[in-house]
């Protein structure tokens, strides 16, 4: 089986997360790449879901932080108080998984207005990129998603630059970004491609990049998907293509 773009970069954002890790994910990519993981490498991680879901087991396909499907078999139906404050400022949730309308150098995301339209905004976006110690931002890869400098930053990534998130008073933080290109990862530093995606050259990267990143000198070409891998994203995650209608067209 051939794997579409945008699913690789789901199992690719799987592959971030480690059984037993408490992780902190919204609904759409995000959320298939942890159920996702749930069902292979990582049957012990424990889904907080930022509306105050607590450890549920996922059925197919949740399209908000309400819908019941999120809410399946979960150990509690709690708060946004409990998930955001009760865990993920109090520095428990290893693991925060974002997504973004654009994500800059510094790893800042911005998802709050572009070219003067509004956007949905942060929800609980800007505690865990404040709070987490690793943060996994999926997107698709297009050069308007990645600009030099956000128009305006919703969630903190290093702000301008090394050095000025610890003058904002906010802890280390890891960033890894997956996009249906590459991997681009930073620790208190502009962002760098150390992967790419099965199939994408450095010169796509580029062309599709609103600022030039710096490569890794060796750069690895991340695993493709197993065949069981997209077999449960496509029978079993999301079988009616939810989140990828590109399935259907074919």
């Amino acid at each position: 089986m051939t794997a579409l773009p945008r699913e690789l970069l789901v199992v690719e954002g799987a592959r971030q997360i480690r059984d037993g890790d408490l992780v902190i994910v919204g609904t759409g990519l995000p959320l298939l790449a942890a159920t996702l993981a749930q069902k292979t490498h990582a049957p012990g991680a424990k889904l907080v879901i930022e509306s105050g879901v607590m450890f549920p087991k996922v059925v197919p396909t949740p399209v908000s932080v309400v819908d019941p499907r999120l809410m399946h078999g979960a150990s509690r139906h709690g708060s946004l108080f409990e998930a955001l404050g009760g865990l993920v400022q109090r520095g428990l949730v290893r693991t925060g998984f974002l997504g973004g309308a654009e994500v800059d150098q510094y790893a800042n995301i911005n998802s709050t207005t572009v070219a003067g339209k509004r956007l949905p905004g942060s929800g609980g976006a800007n505690d865990i990129a404040s709070h987490c110690s690793q943060v996994v931002i999926l997107t698709d890869h297009e050069r308007r998603r990645f600009p030099a400098r956000c128009g305006y930053v919703t969630s903190p990534g290093f702000l301008g630059g090394p050095g000025e998130r610890a003058k904002a008073g906010l802890g280390p933080l890891r960033v890894k970004v997956v996009t249906d290109l590459c991997v681009m990862e930073a620790e208190d530093s502009a962002l760098t491609v150390t992967a790419l995606m099965p199939g994408a050259t450095a010169g796509a990267v580029l062309e599709n990049t609103g600022f030039t990143p710096a490569f890794a000198d060796s750069l690895d070409t991340v695993l493709p998907p197993d065949p069981e891998e997209l077999r449960l994203l496509r029978e079993e995650i999301d079988p009616a293509c939810v989140y990828f209608p590109e399935r259907i067209a074919r």
